[in-house]
């Protein structure tokens, strides 16, 4: 297995501005990268990333999922979805020649991209569906986080309450329409994974087509796991890490969110928070 980091970012953060790959060395410094550009494109001067950033503009937008999960679309759209759509496949075929793996997994949070992805033919697209309660997710996207990667300093995005509580549901939903299309689609809560990793990579690992054991997994131990330097594109500031890291549940939320927005968070993802299984009352959780 593969994994790339958030490819999503990789055409202006990396391509472009030429940020640090996981690694620790910029983009254009990366041997892997440097491999995976020339296989897929001939080199990653080949390709003009203005074109396929106006390509996501165009079609990649949180706005477009409607139109995007529609079984059918006019010639002219299907051929901008499917040049965009391209540009991936051909890293994805590309990551895989290079590293050997029989999956690479793209960790891009844009529910728009899988939509995308799926209009590429031959493509064996297989959706993991993370889900963390929105009042947890509200309050990280408030919080003031540096992007090490970048030359000039940067922040991660931040979001207001409400803001984050719409985009909560609205990419929450696209995912579950992904599967009606047809797309194989296997939805995780957050909480779960950190309370038995193990039991919870294994089924991610079948889902994905991969046969491993527990032997495969000794990079966790207990409540730990030791982490790799890899080469993720883009992602949380947490890929450089590397050594031990504790697995633990992240409930800072529980306290440190006003209590007015975690009612309002709450409140507009009711339903939805309710699907999941997450009881509306924040301080009944387990």
């Amino acid at each position: 297995m593969c994994a790339l980091g958030e490819i999503v970012h990789l055409w202006q953060r990396d391509v472009r501005d030429d940020e640090r790959c996981g690694c620790g060395v910029r983009f254009s410094s990366c041997d892997f990268w440097d491999a995976v550009g020339e296989h897929a494109f001939g080199g990653w001067h080949q390709v003009d990333v203005y074109r396929v950033l106006a390509l996501q503009h165009a079609v990649e937008r949180t706005r477009y999922i409607p139109r995007l999960a529609a079984s059918r679309l006019p010639e002219e759209h299907v051929a901008l979805i499917e040049e965009y759509a391209g540009y991936y496949a051909a890293i994805y075929e590309a990551a895989a020649a290079i590293s050997g793996a029989e999956v690479v997994v793209d960790s891009s949070k844009h529910s728009a991209l899988a939509h995308c992805l799926r209009w590429w033919p031959g493509l064996d697209l297989r959706v993991v569906h993370v889900v963390r309660d929105a009042r947890g997710v509200a309050y990280s996207w408030t919080k003031t986080v540096v992007r090490p990667e970048a030359e000039v300093p940067a922040e991660m995005t931040r979001y207001s309450p409400a803001r984050s509580a719409l985009l909560w549901n609205t990419h929450n939903a696209a995912f579950a329409l992904l599967r009606r299309r047809g797309i194989p689609v296997r939805r995780i809560r957050y909480e779960e994974f950190v309370a038995d990793p193990r039991t919870a990579l294994l089924d991610l690992a079948a889902f994905a087509g991969l046969d491993i054991t527990v032997a495969d997994l000794k990079f966790i131990d207990g409540d730990e796991a030791e982490l790799r330097p890899g080469h993720s594109a883009a992602g949380n500031p947490m890929r450089f890490t590397v050594g031990r890291m504790p697995l633990r549940r992240d409930d800072a939320w529980r306290d440190a969110f006003p209590p007015v927005q975690r009612r309002l968070v709450g409140t507009v993802c009711a339903p939805l928070l309710r699907a999941y299984g997450y009881p509306l009352r924040s301080r009944s959780l387990p």
